[in-house]
């Protein structure tokens, strides 16, 4: 029988986040539970959602989920898209499944993260025991501007087969992200922050965005400061991944480097990421893809999304529920008796979800 989680009384807690520049915003409603919105997206997200709400039912955590509908389809009605955006910023709270990139989504993204100004994108990348990969030991964060730069969607065509793209890059959100960077690192134990950027080329945008990281680092002098160039970072992650601690970077560089640390981990199933603004944290898969041809298969890997909401249950104060949630699903990795098809299994996403409870039953 699993036990019962209850959250400390929040007048006995300090309650901050995962970064000190994200507070944890109550959604607390009658019964002591906290209302998430839940967001399953499109794909196979309904399915590896559906693993989240089992085992939350399973465990008795205080959560309640605000489900809302939204898709690639229903992002044409704008009714739906208003509802997820009032959803969101009434709860303080999301986890959410990956969006289809078709369409007119591009500009909906855009306006989503916009809205909801969910500026610092953190995605964790490490090796797990059990998964076999080239490299061992990797335990890196990704931090990426989430609001401007190359994903600005800035676009014309100024004549006939001439097209211009604006990558913005400003002060401003250069200096909020580089700050988010040292307190994460900071508040997580870790030592070195790495700047990525271009700056041999776009001297101006990614020169801005490199100062303003090494303006930030003087500030914190127990924190270790480095440079990188793009290009090099993806060739030294490759060649030696467990070099880096805590990566800071613009919008389209953290889309690229968190997507080879997923490789270099054992794929998009095993990477979760958080996604935060000053009033708002979202909790989703690290690589964000769809999976359209499996859907309705049942045969996703459900570990990307599990975690992803063991870290939502940590950032809501429900940290001993979220750490056995974490645990149980390491052991399941590491025993490989319960895998999917892309661990080199051919466990059904329901069969990883009994197993990672058959852990935490073990555990009660």
């Amino acid at each position: 029988m699993l036990r019962t989680f209850v959250r400390p009384a929040l007048s006995t807690l300090n309650c901050k986040a995962a970064s000190s520049t994200t507070g944890f915003k109550s959604g607390t409603k009658y019964g002591g539970k906290t209302t998430v919105t839940l967001i399953p997206g499109d794909g196979v997200g309904p399915e590896i959602a559906e693993s989240v709400t089992t085992l939350f039912k399973e465990m008795s955590v205080p959560v309640e989920f605000e489900v809302v509908d939204l898709t690639k389809y229903t992002l044409r009605d704008d009714g739906a898209f208003n509802n997820a955006i009032t959803s969101l910023k009434r709860n303080g709270v999301g986890l959410k499944g990956v969006l289809n990139r078709a369409g007119d989504f591009r500009t909906h993204n855009v306006e989503f993260r916009g809205n909801l100004d969910t500026y610092a994108n953190v995605v964790r990348c490490m090796s797990y025991e059990g998964i076999k990969t080239h490299h061992t030991g990797i335990d890196l964060i990704a931090i990426r501007e989430n609001t401007e730069g190359e994903y600005s969607c800035l676009e014309h065509e100024s004549v006939p087969g001439v097209v211009e793209s604006l990558k913005i890059i400003t002060r401003e959100k250069s200096m909020r992200i580089a700050k988010f960077a040292f307190d994460y690192a900071l508040e997580h134990n870790r030592k070195k922050v790495t700047c990525i950027h271009k700056a041999n080329i776009m001297k101006l945008s990614d020169g801005l965005f490199k100062r303003c990281c090494a303006e930030t680092a003087e500030l914190y002098p127990s924190i270790e400061y480095e440079e990188q160039i793009v290009d090099n970072t993806c060739q030294q992650l490759v060649i030696n991944p467990t070099q880096f601690d805590v990566m800071v970077m613009p919008n389209l560089y953290g889309n690229l480097v968190s997507n080879l640390g997923a490789g270099l981990v054992g794929g998009a199933g095993l990477v979760p990421s958080k996604s935060y603004g000053d009033d708002i944290a979202v909790f989703e898969p690290g690589a964000r893809h769809t999976w359209m041809e499996m859907k309705g298969m049942y045969v996703a890997n459900p570990v990307a999304m599990v975690l992803s909401s063991a870290f939502m249950l940590k950032h809501i104060m429900l940290h001993e529920a979220g750490d056995n949630l974490i645990t149980a699903v390491k052991d399941v990795l590491r025993k490989r008796t319960c895998l999917t098809g892309d661990l080199g299994g051919n466990a059904k996403t329901r069969d990883m979800t009994t197993a990672i409870l058959k852990e935490l039953d073990s555990r009660n």
